[in-house]
């Protein structure tokens, strides 16, 4: 059976995820934590939860799934798979298991589609060198897949989004742009056929920048997915208590998606973002709502964006370069001032 999985789903990857303006008031009203080895749970808005086992070693816990974002049902669920993998590189873990989640409409659908979702799925969790060990299914209207990932950490080492500090240099290692990459194809507008580019990006474990960022050392991380870039560092800042800038002209993007969204190209998740970051951040003169939803657009599969001191800095950056990431640019920088905001500026300096 011949199927494009973007058009039996309303939404695509993590721009369909609830909006922070809406996810986190649910969030403040549940009861507060009282396990003493829980040491992240959801009141930074970490990428993870992440529990004590003992002085040596600590569990990171998540789970994150989606409708499809791409067409192949391979590919689908090999981008499911590295995304849900990420939030635990992006605690400085290393995954040790995973479970599958799976929403099929088998009623529109071939089993042979779902087989290739779940081949994907286990073939990029082998790459980062764990088994799929079992999972749940229900029926839905349309596909979802992810897991629920298991990993370990010592519990000495977890980086977390609330360790960031003034002075820290922001280090982004995958371009932007992927949520509007893939918007275009769902639309059948990718003109410039830039969908390609958006599923190897989204296909890449982060797990080399992780490997990068924990061998240098380094304050704060988060993965880039569905609040989008200055989303997610709304998060850092908030978590850590100070606040941000970002340089425009030093974040990478992919080219295509600065013509997609000029052509009023986006994620309605990207919009939603948006809307809700014009609370957070303020935007020097000159720089339009073009470049707003870019920085803005809701990722899949996004890279990390790490907090490191500037004594640090180009170690890590020759990491990443030597371990081939996508992206390893200095991006912003954390400053003193009031907690969660960020001011974006045209150009560095």
């Amino acid at each position: 059976m011949s199927v494009r999985l973007t058009q039996v789903a309303k939404r695509a990857g993590c721009a369909a995820k609830h909006p922070p303006g809406y996810l986190f008031p649910l969030l403040r009203g549940l009861p507060p934590l009282a396990d003493p080895n829980v040491l992240i749970g959801s009141n930074t808005a970490d990428d993870a939860a992440v529990y004590r086992v003992n002085d040596e070693l600590a569990l990171v816990l998540t789970t994150d799934f989606f409708t499809p974002v791409v067409d192949d049902p391979y590919d689908f669920g090999a981008v499911a798979a590295a995304n849900a993998l990420s939030d635990v590189y992006a605690m400085g873990g290393k995954p040790l298991t995973a479970l599958n989640l799976v929403g099929f409409p088998d009623d529109t659908l071939e089993a042979s589609v779902l087989a290739e979702i779940l081949r994907g799925g286990a073939e990029k969790a082998r790459e980062a060198g764990i088994d799929l060990v079992g999972g749940h299914t229900i029926k839905t209207d349309e596909p979802i897949y992810g897991l629920a990932v298991t990993g370990t950490v010592h519990p000495d080492r977890v980086v977390s989004n609330a360790g960031g500090k003034p002075g820290d240099l922001l280090v982004l290692t995958k371009p932007l742009g992927i949520g509007i990459l893939t918007t275009a194809a769902k639309q059948n507008k990718d003109t410039l056929g830039a969908i390609g580019t958006a599923i190897t990006l989204m296909k890449t474990l982060n797990r080399e920048p992780c490997e990068a960022m924990t061998t240098v050392g380094v304050h704060a991380a988060t993965d880039v997915t569905g609040f989008g870039l200055l989303g997610h560092l709304r998060n850092v800042v908030a978590a850590s208590g100070c606040a941000a800038t970002v340089w425009l002209d030093e974040v990478p993007v992919v080219d295509a998606a600065w013509t997609y969204v000029r052509e009023g190209i986006a994620p309605g998740g990207t919009h939603a973002n948006w809307r809700y970051l014009n609370e957070h951040v303020t935007y020097d003169d000159g720089i339009d709502k073009t470049a707003q939803l870019v920085l803005s657009d809701a990722q899949t599969s996004g890279g990390l964006l790490i907090a490191v001191e500037p004594a640090k800095a180009e170690a890590l950056l020759e990491g990443l370069t030597h371990r081939g990431t996508p992206a390893h640019q200095i991006v912003g920088m954390l400053e003193q001032g009031q907690a969660g905001k960020i001011r974006v500026k045209a150009k560095r300096g």
